[in-house]
């Protein structure tokens, strides 16, 4: 399981326009990296459309944020147009930068188990070292915590 100090991995994915978008291509910016189980769902879209209002916030502590999902780039794209996001957002459709990151995880939901994206958020140093874990945010606190993080680093 991955820790604050360790050096986050790599990856390329597609965005929300079908353009390829690379961790390490960040280096020397903060990255806000939050994973999130499905597009367009209650509780995905309070926390994509808080990161939207607080966009000048993020800009201000110089952080990039990247939203990631096991969603199609369709129905990624279909997610940001509804809603306005305007930040990238991933599509990690063979979940394999979920599991690198060891978010991919069983859940339950009405008597069945199934696997998906547990809720949680990654900041990444400029250096490229993970420098905050926030495992199973709720999204009405997700921006709170996480600027609140980066304002005190």
């Amino acid at each position: 399981m991955l820790a604050a100090g360790d050096t986050a991995p790599d990856f390329t994915l597609p965005d929300q326009h079908g353009e390829p978008v690379s961790l390490s291509s960040l280096r020397g910016q903060t990255v806000v990296l939050y994973f999130y189980p499905k597009a367009d769902t209650p509780g995905c879209t309070a926390q994509a459309c808080g990161v939207r209002d607080h966009r000048s916030d993020y800009e201000r502590a110089d952080a990039v944020v990247l939203g990631v999902s096991p969603d199609a780039v369709k129905d990624i794209a279909k997610f940001d147009q509804k809603h306005g996001l305007g930040f990238p957002l991933l599509a990690d459709r063979d979940h394999s930068v979920a599991e690198a990151y060891g978010v991919w995880v069983e859940k339950s939901m009405y008597g069945r188990t199934f696997m998906g994206n547990q809720r949680t958020t990654f900041v990444i140093g400029a250096d490229g070292q993970i420098r905050d874990i926030h495992r199973e945010v709720k999204p009405a606190e997700h921006d709170d915590l996480v600027l609140g993080g980066l304002s005190a680093g």
